[in-house]
């Protein structure tokens, strides 16, 4: 029985080292693993590297390797990343593993022996950078949509996949499952796509090609985007660990760029369907990080360095970027002004603004320990934005609405900020007869400063983190349990706070 909230990245061609633009996704995906954790599921977060792409195979040979030899140098350069980044990925798939390739086989051996997989030809064009055979309506001058490179027309005997049979069988997942792809612009598109006609799909190519030999043919290898996609199911136990994949399947989100939503919510299911399997519950797409208005590429040198944000703003102020500058489901733009601007308008002066003024007026009226207010029940004029927020906050988190959620916090952050400034508690501190009335105050702020550490825990971990500790609260934070722990006044009176180093120290131009 299914038991685990399962999440994956798309996984990555490593014919490179990763830009910026590969690090939008990976963020969002454990943004949502981490708030699944910190509402006591059981999660179960996937990511990891497609292998045999031609594209790879290419860079291994301009480096006199072999493509083996070429992944298992890079590979390691990627998840350094990710580490740097603090994603919490619970494994991560790689597409040359026997783990993944013997589980491809017995999958593609299954299509064939139900008679979903038949041999023909194939002619048209296809695009070396996708990997993809497209569809001639497609092409802007005769160049791929999404790398503006001309196609090749080529023309090979292949094994093609059943795909035009399972039209009706998608379009009442579709309609079944409404959020089955989302955002709805990514649901109307495949909607458009799958009712104009599908064509059956080429599922090999020529055993000169690095990749899965196909079990009955070895003289094919299997199409590297079938490839890639079964590592959503080989990866918790498909034909290995029927217990284990019973717990885990089928997938909750699979988060892909808005280019492969077709792979992944026609093909997909179509095949998983097909073998008996059943299909994920939602594929969430979002769009293109660029810079300065371009796509991001290391071949157009738009490809930014993760490391050089990550030296200059921290995995917590680069994550907070992600999250807070693009609109999730539409495409974004990077550039180090926004960044900067950013960082120090939303944490330095907002959310480190706040914990230091708070937590130094603590430690200056009340010796660093949590004031006991007239009451806990939440009744100050911070509480019952506090208490909103939570519900708030959890709602957009479980739609997948990680800019309103995130929106929500900051706007939380903003109210408490004005808060102060409207009652003055440095002036309350100089009036004896406002004592309890300042205990009051503080006490709010402190406590709206808990859910705040709270509630960013899934997108800055290392400030929340840092927040709690200085807020005295026992245990981590990331051990915490929402909604029961953002509720209202559980912050206990007499616990010793300290001030600390600035969350967010501003940075300068």
């Amino acid at each position: 029985m299914k038991d685990t909230f399962y999440i994956t990245s798309a996984i990555y061609y490593v014919n490179d080292v990763p830009h910026v633009g590969h690090t939008y996704e990976i963020v969002a995906c454990d943004v949502i693993a981490r708030y699944h954790r910190l509402r006591g599921d059981k999660v179960f977060f996937l990511t990891g590297s497609d292998e045999h792409s031609q594209n790879v195979a290419r860079a291994a040979q301009d480096r006199g390797l072999t493509p083996q030899a070429w992944t298992d140098q890079i590979v390691p350069i990627w998840q350094q990343v990710w580490r740097r980044l603090e994603v919490t990925n619970d494994d991560w798939i790689r597409t040359s593993e026997d783990r993944h390739a013997s589980r491809v086989q017995e999958f593609m051996q299954t299509l064939h022996d139900r008679g979903d997989i038949y041999l023909g030809s194939y002619e048209g064009p296809y695009c070396d950078s996708c990997e993809e055979f497209k569809v001639e309506s497609e092409l802007v001058d005769g160049k791929c949509p999404i790398h503006l490179i001309p196609v090749r027309f080529v023309s090979e005997e292949n094994y093609f996949f059943r795909l035009s049979a399972y039209q009706d069988r998608l379009l009442r997942l579709y309609e079944e499952v409404p959020r089955f792809v989302i955002p709805e612009i990514r649901r109307n598109e495949v909607l458009s796509f799958v009712r104009s006609g599908l064509r059956d799909l080429s599922v090999s190519r020529a055993a000169a090609l690095w990749g899965v030999p196909i079990p009955w043919d070895p003289k094919h290898v299997t199409y590297v985007w079938v490839d890639a996609l079964l590592n959503y199911i080989t990866a918790p136990g498909y034909g290995a660990e029927p217990e284990r994949f019973e717990s885990i399947w089928p997938a909750d989100v699979h988060m892909v760029g808005k280019d492969i939503t077709r792979f992944h919510a026609v093909i997909w299911p179509a095949m998983l369907i097909a073998a008996g399997v059943a299909p994920p519950r939602s594929v969430c797409a979002h769009g293109f990080l660029s810079f300065q208005g371009q796509r991001m590429s290391k071949s157009l040198g738009t490809g930014i360095d993760p490391n050089e944000v990550l030296d200059r703003f921290g995995a917590d102020g680069y994550r907070w970027y992600l999250l807070r500058e693009v609109q999730f489901g539409q495409d974004g733009d990077f550039t180090w002004d926004s960044i900067r601007n950013r960082y120090n308008a939303e944490l330095a002066n907002g959310l480190g603004n706040l914990a230091s003024r708070v937590l130094a007026m603590v430690g200056s009226y009340f010796e660093g320990e949590v004031p006991r207010p007239s009451s806990r029940e939440g009744t100050g004029r911070l509480a019952a934005s506090g208490t909103d927020l939570a519900k708030q906050f959890d709602d957009h988190m479980l739609n997948l609405e990680l800019n309103e959620a995130f929106e929500a916090l900051n706007a939380f952050i903003r109210t408490a900020n004005r808060f102060l400034v409207e009652v003055a508690p440095w002036a309350m501190a100089k009036d004896s007869a406002k004592r309890h009335e300042l205990a009051d105050v503080l006490y709010e702020a402190l406590e709206g400063l808990r859910i705040i550490a709270l509630l960013a825990a899934a997108a800055i971990p290392g400030a929340s983190a840092r927040l709690w500790e200085q807020l005295g609260q026992a245990g981590s934070v990331a051990a915490q349990r929402v909604p029961e722990a953002a509720a209202w006044g559980r912050l206990e009176p007499g616990t010793k706070t300290r001030r600390g180093d600035p969350l967010f120290p501003r940075l300068e131009e």
